[in-house]
């Protein structure tokens, strides 16, 4: 039976917002027009209840999954052995997908909105019996921490907090899920603690909604800068959609680093194991979190600078470079090889002989992605430079 969910348009602590548009129930991406999933809310309005179960199932794999090649990704590396930390609106620890797998901190295990929690399955969530949906790294650890309150407004104050126990707490990766116009100093000085910490800090460089209040005279919508994606060290990062676009009237990013999937997205909620949809750049974040993870995990010497640095080196060429995890993950720098101790490439098993033809193509083809690769390192490793983040095979200290 449809799932009508909650209202799209969100209420941000009373006040009205004006989010990236999601329809008020949206088929999911493995069965449209049947299983019908409830939207996920921005932000909480003062009375109004916590999210609930949602009582709909995603049977198939979302398609993200497909557009970041997880299924290949996935076979090089799960995320075991890394812990991300999400400074949210706290991430629910009875969610099945992500049992066992959550640690709480300072009263984070409640989850009253449910994005804390989505954007913690985007990033770990384990496959469940009649689920195809997957998390980027299903075998990372998860730690909890409050960047908001129970309404889901957050604060500079919550969020810096959250960044430094993150990073005191070992988190190698940290996922902010906001984007705050003030808190510049705060935020900057708790990016650049996490950085000392060797932890790379995600986030997104557009909010998800904007309060009609800030919007200008004409009804635009601000345009940055974004804390604390716009501090040094931070990657930043941007949504899109998949006809390869982001969806219309959505928030202006500021200097986004990379773009990764993040429209139509289908998570877990805070309740249950059914599955909620939501569109933003947080969400495109969470997606970018858990890449971060997969090379932290398979590339354990690599730094925080260079694991970012690997992430837009390898990215696929566009406006804004596209996240590939696959190749961040099989692509080898050069001088890699001369490296003592650096793991091997990953060794996929190998396809029967395709023919001449075939094997033409594919030389052609691999000439293509060279090319690209090249164009890709081109375009984003000047601002990598800018922002201190080395390749992962760049020697450290130069």
């Amino acid at each position: 039976m449809p799932v009508t969910g909650v209202p799209a348009h969100a209420v941000q602590g009373g006040r009205s917002v004006v989010p990236a548009a999601v329809p008020a129930a949206v088929p999911a991406a493995d069965d449209p027009g049947t299983t019908r999933l409830p939207p996920l809310p921005v932000r909480l309005g003062e009375d109004s209840p916590c999210t609930g179960a949602s009582e709909a199932t995603a049977t198939g794999a979302a398609w993200s999954q497909t557009a970041l090649g997880l299924s290949w990704a996935q076979r090089i590396s799960r995320g075991a052995g890394v812990t991300v930390a999400v400074v949210d609106t706290g991430v629910s620890s009875g969610v099945p997908s992500l049992s066992g797998r959550v640690t709480a901190l300072d009263g984070a295990g409640e989850d009253c909105v449910g994005h804390g929690t989505f954007a913690a399955g985007l990033i770990a969530a384990a496959p469940q019996k009649g689920s195809g949906v997957t998390g980027i790294a299903p075998e990372a650890e998860i730690v909890a921490l409050r960047g908001a309150d129970d309404r889901g407004v957050p604060s500079a104050e919550r969020v810096a907090l959250g960044i430094r126990t993150a990073a005191d707490r070992g988190a190698q990766v940290i996922y902010v899920g906001h984007a705050l116009r003030t808190g510049k100093a705060e935020l900057t000085a708790a990016v650049a603690h996490a950085t000392r910490r060797d932890a790379l800090v995600v986030a997104p460089a557009a909010p998800d909604a904007v309060p009609r209040e800030e919007l200008g005279p004409d009804g635009e919508m601000p345009e940055g800068p974004y804390w604390p994606a716009a501090a040094p060290g931070v990657l930043a990062v941007v949504d899109f959609g998949r006809n390869g676009v982001r969806q219309e009237k959505a928030p202006p990013a500021y200097e986004p680093d990379l773009s990764a999937p993040g429209s139509s997205m289908v998570s877990v909620g805070p309740r249950g194991s059914g599955h909620y949809i939501g569109s933003g750049a947080s969400l495109a974040a969470a997606g970018t979190a858990g890449a971060a993870a997969l090379v932290r995990a398979y590339r354990p010497e690599m730094t925080a600078a260079e694991v970012a640095g690997r992430l837009l080196a390898t990215s696929y060429p566009s406006d804004t470079p596209r996240l590939d995890p696959y190749a961040a993950l099989s692509v080898v720098p050069e001088e890699a090889e001369a490296t003592p101790g650096r793991p091997e490439p990953a060794h996929l098993p190998e396809a029967a002989d395709p023919g001449p033809r075939n094997r033409a193509l594919a030389i052609a083809g691999g000439g293509l992605a060279v090319v690209l690769l090249v164009g890709a390192m081109a375009a984003v490793l000047p601002r990598g430079r800018a922002r201190n983040w080395l390749p992962g095979g760049s020697a450290r200290g130069q």
